[in-house]
């Protein structure tokens, strides 16, 4: 039997392996600096955690620390693992043949689809949400894909599951952003479900509550869904099992 010296030699082997792993994955000047701001990072992890709660902008000394994370591999190294894990949790769920009623639900916004060249343009969320211009880049139709975002939905489609797109997007905003989602990559989806003039006003984890509770009394079973916010992902009729992916930049409630 292994020592437990041995053992944590071993476990420290990995941690340099892993490491290095990374540095090779990722260019030197792509990695967040070794002096990156401990009191930042701190609430970063209490935003991701959901221990922050409500929050309405980046703290000030903090803007720069959010540039960094989503300027360098670091976004997109949690994004990767955040699918992995989302794929391991698909590959074990036993896909009923020809039931055609487990499904998977994504999100929009920072999950399928990135609208990180707004943010960089006005202030990576330490700028009040500004509903109008918000709109004005909707319209554009050019929110770049969420590259690990789309090799997971590819992959739970190809395995069988039923793909239901949830957003807090209005519904006048449903074919700019079906054609969005088309140029991304994304297709074959079961059904895009925008807010209704019957959902206006209800805060974001009611809304997706209801729609989800819809979809379990048509009979289907929620196995798992992905979202950028926690309203994404709580509530009621909840998946049995959600996966968070990293937003820093605003919370939705």
């Amino acid at each position: 039997m292994a020592s437990p010296t041995s053992i944590l030699s071993l476990l420290l082997l990995a941690a340099v392996v892993s490491s290095a792993e990374v540095i090779r994955m990722y260019p030197r000047e792509h990695l967040v600096r070794l002096d990156s701001d401990p009191e930042c990072e701190s609430w970063k992890f209490s935003v991701e955690v959901n221990a922050a709660g409500s929050w309405s902008s980046i703290p000030r000394p903090c803007v720069s620390f959010v540039q960094d994370y989503f300027n360098t591999g670091r976004y997109l190294s949690d994004s990767i693992s955040v699918a992995s894990y989302s794929e391991n949790f698909a590959l074990s769920v036993n896909v009923a043949d020809g039931d055609g009623m487990d499904a998977w639900v994504f999100d929009v916004d920072e999950t399928l689809l990135s609208n990180l060249p707004y943010y960089k343009d006005n202030g990576f969320g330490s700028e009040p949400y500004n509903e109008t211009s918000f709109n004005e880049w909707v319209y554009k139709g050019l929110a770049p894909v969420l590259p690990a975002s789309l090799t997971l939905y590819k992959r739970v489609k190809k395995l069988g599951f039923k793909i239901f797109i949830l957003t807090g997007r209005a519904e006048f905003q449903r074919a700019v952003t079906e054609q969005n989602l088309i140029d991304a990559g994304y297709s074959g989806w079961e059904k895009l479900i925008l807010r209704g003039r019957e959902d206006e006003g209800k805060k974001a984890i009611v809304y997706k509550s209801e729609k989800r509770d819809e979809l379990v009394k048509q009979g289907y079973r929620i196995q798992g869904s992905s979202g950028d916010q926690w309203s994404d992902l709580m509530g009621f009729a909840l998946a049995k099992r959600s996966f968070k992916l990293p937003n820093p930049m605003y919370y939705v409630s």
